[in-house]
């Protein structure tokens, strides 16, 4: 009978909670991610951290959406969690910081003790982070518990052992051919009218859409399904983003990964042109057929012209295939990453990478 209704209601459920579940308004973005980063810059460790680094010795992981459930049919994370447990080994080792950037426990469909319960190793994970001061934990809409919960701190504490801070954003700064850059991050859901604290989604997404996810086993997270169109959402925080002199704008929120204002679709048709152009038939091929495999053969050819390099979004740690992708700054790069389980083994890819020096926003 599962089966059935999956095969019934898979597409037309997915459709109705991409339609419903972000509604954003630009200029309730706007005043939300100014005030934010006002805030931050001046008080900062109130509702920010502001870090200064050094592009050539610092290291950043920069990971979001996790959505920690209770490893029932509705926890997304259920089979990402062998992915993200392997990338935090390898960031440990390598002695990045971690920036968690929200929803990284889903306490919308769940109480945190249960939450607690199902993810110890994860949270044993992290924790080797806290111990070496170089956590960053970022709050966002499905674990706003963080930020207004009167238990947050005795929570944080049985987790993790220490009753650490929760931001809202965080800024990076640093020197890039003798010119500043800051790199401001943030979950994403500010100015957001189902998500920035509204009482009616959450009732939603824990009475309705939860108990729907679980029995239909539905994850709308695919690669395919976020590798279309930039959301309402990434566009609006590109539009901000675009206007900030000398600044990268880093957001989870919206599943979809995006580098340097550029969804995956969007790269690939401009990597096609330029192999059309220089009539390498090979590498011509070789796209054609990527962009086959995401399903999109036949869509329009996005509109992607003028982009500014301002923008990135870190995906999500709950893809329905069990990948994660995140942003890496590292070494005077920065990547889109993704961590997937090849032949047994968990392996690091790199899907895109920009040298900070070349990004288009240093004037």
């Amino acid at each position: 009978m599962r089966r059935f209704f999956q095969r019934l209601l898979y597409k037309p459920v997915s459709r109705l909670a991409d339609r419903f579940s972000s509604r954003p308004d630009k200029a309730r973005v706007n005043r939300a991610l100014n005030a934010l980063y006002k805030s931050i810059t001046t008080k900062p460790g109130k509702k920010g951290l502001v870090i200064p680094f050094d592009i050539h010795k610092d290291k950043f992981i920069i990971l979001s959406d996790q959505h920690k459930g209770a490893r029932d049919g509705s926890d997304i994370f259920a089979r990402s969690a062998r992915n993200y447990l392997a990338a935090l080994d390898h960031y440990n080792n390598e002695k990045f910081i971690y920036i968690n950037l929200g929803d990284s426990e889903e306490l919308w469909e769940n109480l945190f003790v249960t939450v607690k319960r199902h993810n110890k190793s994860t949270f044993e994970a992290e924790k080797l982070f806290i111990k070496q001061d170089r956590f960053v934990k970022i709050f966002g809409n499905h674990d706003l518990y963080w930020d207004n919960d009167p238990l947050a701190a005795v929570s944080l504490l049985q987790i993790y052992g220490r009753a650490i801070r929760i931001y809202e954003g965080a800024i990076l700064q640093t020197i890039v051919n003798n010119k500043p850059l800051e790199v401001f991050m943030t979950h994403g859901h500010q100015g957001d009218l189902q998500s920035d604290g509204n009482w009616f989604s959450k009732w939603f997404v824990s009475t309705v859409w939860g108990p729907l996810q679980g029995y239909l086993r539905i994850n709308p997270n695919t690669p395919a399904y976020n590798n279309l169109l930039k959301t309402d959402h990434n566009r609006i925080m590109y539009e901000w983003s675009s206007l900030r002199k000398n600044m990268l704008l880093i957001t989870g929120h919206t599943h979809q990964p995006v580098f340097k204002s550029l969804t995956q679709l969007e790269i690939l048709y401009i990597s096609l042109e330029k192999a059309k152009k220089a009539n390498d038939i090979v590498k011509t091929a070789e796209l054609e057929k990527k962009i086959t495999s995401l399903h999109l053969r036949g869509n329009n050819q996005p509109n992607f012209n003028g982009y500014l390099d301002t923008y990135f979004n870190t995906g999500c740690c709950c893809f329905n295939d069990g990948d994660i992708t995140g942003i890496e700054i590292a070494d005077g790069c920065i990547r889109l990453i993704k961590w997937a389980h090849h032949r047994k083994v968990t392996e690091r890819m790199v899907l895109e990478e920009s040298k900070l020096e070349d990004l288009k926003v240093i004037s």
